[in-house]
């Protein structure tokens, strides 16, 4: 088995606190005392806590980016991609909420700005619902339009309505709220196809 070393250690014992209480649960000395260093130790690793707090939120990104491109891969047809790209989007939200909220969320300074940032490629997870949506485009599968607007359209869909269930605004229970979400991604789906 690999040692951890302090960085990894700091990471883990961060991400658990982020995941009990949020980001304000997340202090140096919180995590020094997880980890069995001193709080001045951490700074050697992150030189402060919103650089900490930016590696867990790069990592949740990339997390994410990683399921979705495993589902991307499994799928070759392009709608049911599209379709099983938004099943990860609310897993996460729902087994992770503060690390969710943080992400996608919260107002950051560090957060990455439509359409700037997402027409660079800077977003791992945006990228991948992105190649999905090009490709349609290619294949004449989807409506000929901007693949960036269209991607951060079904984005913003199914991120409203993770908010609003999340808010209590919807009555149903998670399964009734899943296969809602569901139903409605694929009524937006449906527009856009050719």
């Amino acid at each position: 088995m690999t040692r951890l070393t302090t960085a990894e250690k700091i990471l883990r014992a961060a991400h658990k606190l982020f995941e009990r209480g949020g980001a304000d649960a997340v202090t140096m000395r919180r995590v020094a005392e997880a980890v069995g260093i001193t709080p001045m130790a951490i700074y050697r690793h992150f030189p402060t806590r919103d650089a900490l707090l930016k590696r867990l939120s790069d990592d949740s990104f990339n997390a994410v980016a990683h399921e979705w491109e495993a589902r991307r891969a499994g799928h070759p047809d392009v709608l049911t991609r599209l379709m099983a790209l938004a099943e990860p989007y609310l897993d996460y939200a729902l087994a992770h909420p503060h690390l969710f909220d943080h992400a996608f969320s919260v107002r950051r300074d560090d957060a990455r700005r439509y359409p700037e940032d997402f027409r660079a490629g800077l977003s791992p997870t945006f990228n991948v619902a992105l190649a999905a949506v090009i490709e349609g485009m290619a294949k004449g599968v989807l409506k000929q339009d901007d693949p960036h607007d269209v991607t951060m359209a079904l984005w913003a869909q199914q991120h409203g309505l993770i908010a609003l269930y999340r808010a209590g605004r919807f009555s149903y229970d998670e399964a009734q709220f899943r296969a809602f979400y569901k139903q409605s991604i694929g009524r937006l789906i449906d527009g856009l196809k050719a």
